[in-house]
């Protein structure tokens, strides 16, 4: 009995223990999805730590963010037939995470530039590829290259060459969804369109998509009402009061982002899912692109 009291005893103290610091090793191993010039800098010598910087190859040899390696944002999408900007194929993906040796349990930021737009979001493209292929801890740069050069902190011309890792990819298909996806679950789903609101009424439209307008029941959320002036992301708060008028506040809702090729929705979907939660987040690859080319899909001005 004295014996049984004592192992009793014994599991009790284990349990204390496991309840006080498991959450304690959870938040450690998780990156916030937006880090700060600062932190990146304390976290350069980290070992677990991945800086990929996607701007043009003859700007990461100028000078680069001392540590990071170079991986092109064109590397991480594919035009096929008509589509500009789609997912590479799954093995091609698990190829490029792995030559970069980024491992499921690395810390990778990704670093790109605030140019243009299509630059500022690049780099959310690349941390929605990394999230599909099962790398859970991505951030990114905040204010980008630009800013980390502004403020003097370590840069470098030396070029590191990543060493190859067997990269064993957990694909989430959940995040990734087809015109198929998106007309059954049109009357039921939450369906954003983060084009600004004149592409969105249908008074503009892309040259390459057919029709103007948006998906039948689509709402409005501009990507750039998540940006500051300087091309920052906005706090967690202020991104919080943007979007949850317009994608409600049941975080298990199915929640469908989409733009005019599936690049612009990427910052929009980053921001609920990784910054506030919303688990069934999706992004619709195709995009208006795809949608408007379907006589038969129905939108709306």
């Amino acid at each position: 009995m004295e014996v049984q009291m004592k192992n009793s005893a014994k599991k009790y103290i284990i349990f204390i223990i496991l309840l006080f610091f498991a959450p304690l090793a959870v938040i450690a191993a998780n990156v916030e999805p937006v880090v700060s010039t600062d932190w990146l800098e304390k976290n350069l010598s980290n070992p677990k730590v991945v800086i990929v910087d996607i701007r043009k190859a003859e700007d990461f040899k100028g000078n680069h963010i001392q540590n990071s390696i170079s991986i092109l944002a064109k590397s991480w999408i594919i035009k096929k037939k008509d589509m500009l900007n789609e997912m590479i194929s799954d093995d091609d993906l698990k190829d490029l995470i792995g030559d970069a040796g980024i491992k499921q349990d690395s810390i990778v930021v990704i670093v790109g530039t605030v140019g243009a737009p299509l630059d500022v979001v690049s780099t959310a493209r690349v941390a929605w590829t990394l999230i599909y292929a099962g790398v859970k801890d991505v951030a990114i740069l905040n204010g980008g290259f630009e800013k980390w050069e502004k403020e003097g902190k370590p840069l470098s011309k030396a070029i590191v060459k990543p060493k190859a890792k067997p990269f064993t990819p957990k694909y989430d298909k959940s995040i990734l969804v087809n015109k198929d996806y998106v007309l059954k679950n049109i009357d039921k789903a939450v369906i954003v369109d983060v084009r600004t609101p004149e592409f969105y009424s249908g008074e503009k439209k892309q040259t390459f998509v057919e029709r103007a307008g948006h998906v039948k029941n689509a709402k409005n959320l501009s990507w750039l009402a998540l940006m500051n002036e300087d091309k920052t992301y906005k706090g967690k708060d202020e991104i919080e009061k943007i979007m949850v008028p317009i994608i409600g506040t049941d975080k298990t809702k199915t929640i469908i982002f989409y733009c005019d090729t599936g690049m612009f929705a990427t910052p929009a979907w980053f921001m609920a899912y990784n910054l506030l939660g919303y688990t069934n987040a999706k992004v619709y690859d195709g995009s208006a692109q795809e949608w408007a080319a379907d006589p038969n899909a129905p939108m709306e001005k």
